[in-house]
């Protein structure tokens, strides 16, 4: 051994002995495997990707202290854009774009005049800059995706990571749910995997006790991703054998059951829409799909009376809930007015000591947090996915391609129609980012299937395909 091998090894011994007098032995082992997994990830960026998929599936709001307490979801995420930045100064990765993409990325660099803006106007307590910097790190899937997945093989272990920590979830929720039927229970879980602001928590648990919790903490999270996923994990395991098809009708099963033990009104109205739409354009088994979520709706209403009695309130006009959207909606005039490039990044709506309120509504929050251009810039972005992914005539039979391009591309749809409903997928941390690493599978899918002059989402290139 070389002396300046020996010395290396000495010095490390010296640190972690060092490290051991101020810190517990436990503690330094988990710094230790932490050390390694973010070794790991830089070298790897795709195996940070696969850990993310899983992580912001299942325990999207773990946190973990680097000087700021961070979620553990972004911090992977950061960790893999530091690995792509590496192999990028080497050559070994290159940068792919569309017009989504490109449109994304003006919106992002719009978003820096409402952040100084919202900086300078907003008078109240908040990291204006961190909470803009994590925003911009979770659009980010939509350029990581295309970077790091360049083969089918690895897409399939992306979207299991994705359904894998759907299922771990669902089991965790479901199962305490149909143990106890009172969501405050959840809340001993939470704890222990270092979930922040537990009071807040303890008010939502409290004031939806008999709606199922989730690591989402709010029920109408927890509607929102499975809206999101529930179309994918459908139409994946259609296509497949074995486990994992297996792995996606559990998905498919337990995220309908516990779509419905939520109550996310949005989420559910917002599936349907997209059942429907999938049956015009005859995709196959849209049909059936319908049937079944109808008579498993059915059998868990008759056979759970407290979702009978959620379900009689839920869409009723006399709903607690309603009256404040629609209070909402009154009274939004008076915030676009006193802030017309949004109130930034600094905290969240409604400004503290004015008076306003919030917004339940994806568009209107972008207006809210970003201005009317804003808004714009982040339709912009949704019509050029929506122009480059949609079908353009009937669905015929499925592949494997084009059951994942029905399933990923409905899940974004629902995941926008929530939007009538909730704004969560506009600004909230994580569950944004999977949202856009959904659609960037939906794109490179819809890419490949025109690379293969499939009639699928562009018309010209159908015409061109049918002569």
């Amino acid at each position: 051994m070389s002396r300046f091998s020996c010395g290396l090894a000495l010095l490390c011994a010296l640190l972690f002995a060092a490290i051991l007098t101020f810190v517990s032995v436990p503690a330094m082992l988990m710094s230790m495997l932490a050390a390694v997994v973010a070794l790991v990830i830089v070298r790897q960026p795709f195996s940070g990707l696969l850990m993310f998929a899983f992580v912001a599936t299942f325990i999207p709001y773990t946190t973990v202290n680097i000087g700021m307490r961070v979620t553990i979801s972004e911090a992977l995420l950061g960790l893999v854009w530091l690995g792509v930045f590496l192999q990028m100064v080497q050559g070994q990765l290159s940068w792919q774009s569309g017009k989504t993409e490109s449109r994304l990325r003006l919106l992002m660099l719009y978003s820096a005049l409402p952040f100084i803006f919202g900086q300078l106007m907003i008078n109240a307590e908040g990291n204006g800059l961190v909470n803009w910097l994590r925003w911009l790190i979770n659009l980010s899937p939509l350029f990581l995706f295309p970077i790091l997945v360049k083969s089918p093989q690895q897409r399939d272990q992306l979207i299991v990571s994705l359904l894998l920590g759907s299922l771990t979830m669902l089991l965790l929720s479901v199962g305490m749910f149909l143990k106890d039927h009172n969501a405050n229970s959840f809340i001993v879980i939470l704890e222990k995997l270092k979930y922040a602001h537990p009071e807040a928590v303890k008010d939502i648990f409290s004031a939806n006790f008999s709606r199922m919790a989730s690591p989402w903490v709010h029920p109408n999270l927890t509607g929102g991703v499975l809206a999101l996923f529930l179309p994918l994990a459908f139409f994946y395991a259609l296509l497949q054998s074995g486990w994992r098809r297996l792995l996606g009708f559990s998905v498919a099963i337990l995220g309908a059951a516990g779509l419905l033990f939520s109550s996310s009104r949005g989420a559910i109205v917002s599936l349907a829409l997209v059942l429907f739409w999938l049956t015009s354009v005859r995709a196959p088994y849209a049909g059936r799909v319908i049937g079944l979520a109808l008579a498993l709706g059915a059998a868990l209403v008759v056979f759970y009376p407290p979702l009978q009695e959620r379900l009689a309130t839920t869409f009723s006009s006399t709903n607690a809930s309603t009256e404040i959207r629609m209070d909402e909606y009154r009274r939004f005039p008076d915030a676009m007015a006193r802030y017309p490039l949004g109130i930034g990044f600094k905290i969240d709506p409604p400004p503290p000591a004015t008076g306003l309120l919030g917004i339940s509504n994806l568009w209107l929050n972008y207006v809210y947090k970003l201005g009317l251009p804003g808004m714009l810039l982040f339709i912009a972005v949704t019509l050029a996915w929506w122009r480059e992914c949609r079908p353009v005539d009937r669905l015929s039979k499925l592949n494997a391609e084009r059951s994942i391009w029905v399933g990923s591309g409905a899940g974004v749809l629902a995941a926008l129609l929530t939007g009538l409903f909730d704004h969560y997928y506009s600004f909230t941390m994580v569950l944004i980012a999977l949202f856009w690493l959904v659609m960037a599978i939906n794109l490179q899918s819809a890419r490949r299937l025109n690379q293969n002059h499939e009639p699928l989402p562009r018309a010209d290139l159908y015409r061109k395909s049918s002569l």
